[in-house]
């Protein structure tokens, strides 16, 4: 998820063939050729892992792949990438890159991220970040600064967000040095710690880097939120009020007003055919908070959201991190931290840093999480399983649930609209304000398709036979009357 969509790193899974599935563009994260550079962004390499490798070890079939793939591609960069067989026979994937790397002449990263080491896949995302930090953001200098370069954190480019996002925050005058890792290059990241200012999207996947990046070259991050107009509107602001220029106040606020003039017309059509509806959100990373600003922007009330491997600050805020205590997984996953690099200059000083965070309250270096946010009465609930899904859904009788692919058709058999938000059923972009009508779209062709009404869920069903053969003994009373 987090290194995957880096498209010109050549990304090798070392792990039976099953463990490459993930890898071969079942996440939807869209990415552009670029002349001059390598593009493998639908390439999928696995070391394809049998008994016999288990047994004997992989270190040898992970050097002779290695290689291959260099002979085949020639690439400047390669990912390899262990699975949990790997990590149980103890396959040392870092010394055979760093051997690959000196006899190839190019950049190996090794990423040790067997599943086991956490509960969830968020203990891949921690594992990504710490490679990232030390062995990618800060190994080339980027040219020409500006006042305004600009990093995107959290940020995959499913259906093509970033490509509404990006031309958005450039029409402000902004300069998007790297997104991380959307539509992104190994150069992009290999610059990011020369901008002035981060804003993370997804809290979850990636703020690892950002707490990083922070400690280590003193780039500020700020937390924002393009999915919903209003939420759009809100972070253009505060990015504004950050920088704190005249002219991208004044960019700003024309970028709104011609945006909302755009979008006004279809946006308003499609609310008025959603409002008074109710609906659940289960997905991953932070969309579970996100998504609920858009469709309160359309009038459709949340009703019960909930993450699939989030943390207690992604509920609660970061304010209780200081309380939690540190899991047993950390024993094997390293929680890095970093002291200021020597001749680094940071782009801010800690004064100004503090009366930017006076200014922005709850967002620069802090999220307050998702349940400040929920109405009096919604059901907040961490990792939904199935016979949980269908109990609520029974319960609380939503219009529509936005979750992932294995919640889908139980949710359509119960007569419930359901879309596919990790990946968008293969539509979107979703965000900022071109995204929001593409989204008001969607769900409207979801929520009010009229198959739904000849769709009967078990619990409606039991009700209609009672009235049937309710029916049936009138009808046959009447009869017997009339003779």
């Amino acid at each position: 998820m987090v290194f995957g969509p880096v498209k010109n790193i050549l990304h090798i899974t070392h792990g039976p063939i099953g463990c490459g599935y993930y890898t071969w563009n079942t996440r939807r994260n869209l990415a552009r050729p670029e002349e001059g550079y390598d593009h493998f962004n639908q390439i999928c390499l696995s070391t394809d892992m049998q008994e016999r490798d288990v047994v004997f070890g992989g270190e040898k079939k992970l050097a002779q792949a290695i290689r291959e793939a260099y002979e085949i591609f020639k690439p400047k960069y390669i990912g390899v990438f262990a699975t949990c067989p790997v990590g149980l026979i103890g396959d040392d994937i870092k010394s055979v890159c760093e051997k690959a790397a000196e006899e190839l002449g190019v950049t190996v990263i090794p990423v040790s991220c067997e599943g086991y080491k956490g509960v969830s896949q968020s203990a891949g995302h921690h594992i990504a970040s710490n490679s990232l930090i030390t062995r990618v953001v800060g190994t080339q200098e980027l040219e020409d600064p500006t006042p305004f370069d600009v990093n995107i954190f959290g940020e995959y480019n499913i259906g093509g967000d970033v490509w509404v996002v990006k031309p958005l925050l450039e029409k402000i005058g902004y300069r998007v040095v790297s997104v991380f890792t959307g539509d992104s290059k190994f150069e992009d990241l290999a610059r990011a710690h020369r901008a002035k200012l981060s804003i993370l999207m997804c809290h979850r996947s990636i703020n690892y880097s950002n707490k990083m990046m922070e400690q280590k070259f003193g780039v500020p991050w700020l937390k924002v939120n393009y999915i919903g107009i209003e939420a759009t509107i809100k972070s253009l602001r505060e990015m504004a009020k950050f920088f704190n220029d005249p002219l991208i106040y004044e960019n700003t606020e024309q970028v709104i007003e011609e945006e909302l003039e755009l979008v006004k017309p279809q946006f308003g059509y499609y609310r008025q055919r959603l409002e008074g509806k109710t609906a659940m959100v289960f997905a991953g990373g932070s969309r579970s908070h996100h998504y609920q600003d858009l469709l309160n922007d359309l009038g459709v009330e949340t009703v019960l959201a909930g993450y699939q491997f989030a943390h207690r600050d992604d509920y609660e805020g970061r304010r209780v991190i200081p309380e939690m205590k540190e899991a047993p997984h950390h024993r094997i996953i390293d929680n890095l931290s970093f002291d200021r690099d020597p001749g680094t200059k940071p782009p801010y000083d800690e004064e100004r840093i503090e009366q930017l965070k006076e200014a922005l309250p709850d967002h620069l270096m802090d999220y307050e999480g998702m349940m400040v946010h929920m109405k009096e009465g919604a059901f907040v609930v961490d990792d939904l399983n199935h016979f949980e899904t269908e109990a609520f859904v029974k319960g609380v009788k939503p219009d529509l649930f936005l979750s992932g692919i294995k919640d889908r058709y139980i949710t359509q058999k119960m007569g419930v609209a359901s879309r596919q938000i990790h990946s968008y059923d293969y539509s979107g972009p979703y965000t900022a304000f071109e995204g929001a009508v593409n989204f008001a779209r969607d769900m409207d062709m979801a929520i009010n398709n009229p198959i739904w009404k000849a769709v009967v869920p078990p619990w409606r069903r039991a009700v209609e036979l009672e009235l049937v053969d309710s029916m049936a003994t009138d009808v046959a009373t009447d009869e017997k009357k009339l003779t």
